[in-house]
Order: C-alpha cells, then sequence, then structure tokens
C-alpha cells in the first residue's frame, strides 16, 4: 500500500504522516519548500519530494512515478488573512492546485482514493436556524480563503461525477494543536509562552466574541483515516465536534494555564474584514461511519502552549 499526502510538512499533513507511519505502509509526502519543517520525529519514514503543486508537469511525473493507493490532499494556501492580500494566488494554489492533482491521477491511469481538504469556511454566513452547520447548508463563503475552498470543493465534485474518480472531501472545521500557527488559539499559545520566557504582564488578542467549533489535530487525522477507509466517494463529511466555544473563554482557560498572571488588550489590527460570529458544526454524518472526537479540549490548549514553550527554547 503506497499512501501519498500533499503538503506533507504542514500543520495537518505533519500529524497525518506521524499517524499513518505506524502502519504498514510505504508513505510518500510532497512539500513545498525546504527546510522540512515538521517532519524531523519521522527521519526515513516518509520519502519527501519538493513541488509547487501548481506545477503542473512535475506534480505529474511525482504521481506517474509513485502510483499512490491512497491520496491525502492536504497542500493549500490554508490562511484567511493573507487570500484578502492576494486572492488571485490563493485561487490558483487551491482551485489550480487542486485540478493539476486530479488531472495527473487521471492521466496517470490509476485510480487512488482520494481524501481532500476542504474547509467549513465555505459555508461561511449562517443565520441561527442554520446552527449546527449541516453539510447540505447553501455556501456563503465570505473571504477569498473560502471562495478558493468552494471552488477546490467543486473541482472534486465535479472530477467524482464526471471520471468516477474515488474522491472524497473532508470539510474540516477550525484545527487546533501543537505545530499550528497563524489562528488566534496558536497566536494564544505563543503569546504566552513568550511572556512567561520575557517575564512580560500583558498580551494581545483579536476579537474575542466568537463562537468556534474546535477539534484537535489529532482526532482529526484519524477522521481522515476513517473517511479513506469507510466514506463514500463523491460526498462531503464535516469534521468537528458539534461544541462552540467562545474564543474569549478558550483565551481565559489558556491563561489559567500560565505560571504568570496576564492581562489581555485587544487590538483591533488583527481583527479579519468578515467574521462568522458564530460557527458550530453537525457531525451527524461522519459520526455514522465509527468516527468521534476523543480528547478534551483543556489537554488541546495546555499542549499547544507546551509546545511554544519547547519550540522558543530550541529556537
Amino acid at each position: 500500500m503506497r499512501i501519498l499526502i500533499t503538503g506533507a510538512d504542514g500543520f495537518i499533513g505533519s500529524h497525518l504522516a506521524d499517524f499513518l507511519s505506524g502502519r504498514r505502509a510505504e508513505l510518500y509526502g510532497i512539500i513545498h519548500r525546504k527546510p522540512v519543517k515538521n517532519l524531523g520525529q519521522l527521519d526515513k519514514k516518509i520519502k519527501l519530494e519538493v513541488c509547487d503543486i501548481k506545477n503542473r508537469k512535475k506534480l505529474s511525473a511525482i504521481i506517474r512515478s509513485v502510483k499512490p493507493d491512497y491520496i491525502f490532499h492536504m497542500a493549500a494556501q490554508s490562511f484567511v488573512m493573507p487570500s484578502w492580500k492576494d486572492p488571485a494566488e490563493t485561487f490558483r494554489s487551491n482551485i489550480e492546485g487542486t485540478a493539476n492533482l486530479l488531472e495527473s491521477v487521471r492521466e496517470a491511469g490509476i485510480n487512488p482514493v482520494i481524501v481532500v481538504a476542504c474547509s467549513s469556511a465555505e459555508y461561511g454566513l449562517n443565520y441561527e436556524n442554520e446552527i449546527p452547520i449541516k453539510e447540505t447548508k447553501e455556501f456563503r463563503p465570505s473571504s477569498p480563503y473560502a471562495v478558493s475552498k468552494v471552488g477546490t470543493d467543486m473541482v472534486c465534485y465535479m472530477y467524482w461525477l464526471a471520471y468516477g474518480m474515488k474522491i472524497i472531501r473532508a470539510r474540516i472545521f477550525n484545527t487546533i494543536g501543537p505545530r499550528k500557527t497563524g489562528s488566534a488559539v496558536a497566536d494564544f499559545g505563543m503569546a504566552i509562552a513568550e511572556a512567561e520566557r520575557l517575564n512580560k504582564n500583558s498580551i494581545s488578542a483579536g476579537r474575542l466574541d466568537s463562537v468556534v467549533d474546535f477539534t484537535d489535530v489529532r482526532d482529526n487525522v484519524k477522521a481522515l483515516w476513517l473517511l479513506a477507509e469507510n466514506g463514500k466517494y463523491g460526498e462531503s463529511y464535516n469534521i468537528c465536534t458539534g461544541k462552540g466555544h467562545k474564543i474569549g473563554d478558550v483565551l481565559d482557560k489558556m491563561l489559567s494555564y500560565s505560571n504568570r498572571k496576564l492581562k489581555v488588550t485587544v487590538d483591533k489590527r488583527k481583527f479579519r474584514p468578515k467574521e462568522d460570529p458564530v460557527f458550530i458544526g453537525d457531525n451527524t454524518k461522519i459520526k455514522k461511519i465509527g468516527w468521534a472526537p476523543e480528547i478534551p479540549i483543556e489537554k488541546t490548549l495546555k499542549d499547544t502552549i507546551d509546545y511554544w514553550r519547547k519550540i522558543k527554547f530550541e529556537r
């Protein structure tokens, strides 16, 4: 069995590689550039290729060479704020990159199971009667990143419909844990660790009133593998807990794990141009095939702070 992960050294991709490295499989990864960020712990357990997924020719050569039985497509421009600064590049990376992958698979004459990282951001604006959010909810994307993920999702649907490819779309809600960057929880963990190290008395934060559905990345990757094994081709599945947490309450909990008493100042420069105030998913569909979140948010938050304490000292 050969497994290929695009974006293998990213946040979810590297945790997925960790999880799959314990299975009897040949593990391959595509990374965007060197040095490798998050895969040092795997040493020689994964074979890596450097490739920008917008480079169709090189990507096709890798697919023809590896001939994977499973592909987990995690590679993307995955941050909301940069997507506002350069929407076109986000569209190229996420929509064109996905099309390049699927076309490369099709032209190679193979038919692997392909699990694609789509996003809850596709759902966008929601109304009170649409919470919790089901897979059937109308898309109302509220950022260029979200639009790019709608495109990714629909490209995958079209390739399944037109060519019968074994594609499963994972609509991933907010995922947190060690190695995460560029999100509120990761920023809180980094700021707390830095304040402890430098004897600071305060940290800054953006909006604190949003309600978000958080999943631990280690639960997330188990869901991705379950979808590869038991998901229905052509279908989409929410990966979420079904529980909402107010950002301010999450920050208070993280502050309680610090060895310093820290004040919080709100920095409006950290606000997104458009924020979806309540975002809670419905995980009924994926639970029916055997998945449920197991890791309590308290452990995830503690592990996030400990990660930043460790990585900052190592640097």
